[in-house]
């Protein structure tokens, strides 16, 4: 088991003391306007300083083969209700695309083939769901900081919107946001296998996002399209993905 210092313990050692991380070291993204409105006011500004100070590229904890879960439970959506995602799956997505578009240089479209050739991560994680349940598992896919990379993103580009083929039958599609720390860190990925075997349809086939240091919720699955977007106030109802919109979740979710 991991050592690493755990956001957790971190806040219960700052106390009330924690007050003054927001008045320092705040980098541009933490300063903006739009983003203490959508997350310093809603309280969990903390958990957001405190995973920057431990560091950018501070690595969640990983295990060991031999630890990971017998069963790793399917949450949320298991089969969207899209007759076009059905049709792709049917077709084991050999049509399906990937776009990854919005403040990028390059648009681009990847096919799962093509994802699948490009440099791969593999990584044994622990996923921690919000409703109380954890699982470890192994992820494995395209660092997304390589997509980043081919794309190349515009100066004005602060956040990563993850547009997904499900609807949690509101008729809205879900999606989820990341900055660009998140979307920069090396156990950010693109996965499309699981526990050594193709991702299945209830976790998310074909692709589906793992940010390894912040709850499930996060981690959207059935992800068709990558937004680069300068904020987030014209997508949902701003504030950062379809559970913060619908039940007050919090947008920066670290653990």
């Amino acid at each position: 088991m991991s050592t690493l210092l755990t956001r957790r313990k971190l806040i219960t050692g700052l106390g009330l003391g924690g007050s003054s991380l927001m008045l320092s070291g705040c980098d541009p993204l933490g300063s903006s306007p739009k983003f203490e409105e959508m997350v310093l006011s809603s309280g969990n500004w903390l958990s957001y300083r405190v995973h920057r100070l431990i560091g950018s590229d501070a690595l969640a904890p990983e295990y060991s083969a031999s630890e990971m879960s017998p069963v790793f439970r399917t949450n949320g959506n298991t089969m969207p209700d899209s007759a076009d995602y059905q049709r792709m799956a049917s077709e084991n997505f050999a049509n399906w695309q990937l776009q990854v578009d919005g403040l990028v240089s390059t648009p681009k479209s990847y096919s799962l083939a093509e994802l699948r050739n490009m440099p791969a991560r593999s990584q044994i994680t622990r996923h921690d769901c919000v409703e109380g349940w954890s699982a470890i598992g192994k992820w494995t896919g395209v660092p997304l900081a390589l997509l980043l990379g081919e794309v190349g993103l515009k100066p004005q580009a602060r956040y990563l919107v993850f547009h997904c083929a499900d609807t949690f039958g509101l008729g809205t599609k879900y999606y989820e946001s990341i900055d660009l720390v998140d979307g920069y860190h090396p156990q950010t990925i693109i996965a499309y296998g699981m526990n050594d075997e193709v991702l299945s349809v209830g976790h998310g086939a074909p692709i589906r996002l793992r940010v390894e240091r912040q709850l499930g919720y996060k981690h959207a699955k059935y992800v068709m399209r990558i937004e680069a977007a300068a904020d987030l106030a014209s997508i949902g109802l701003g504030k950062g993905g379809f559970w913060e919109d619908s039940s007050g979740y919090d947008w920066y979710a670290g653990i």
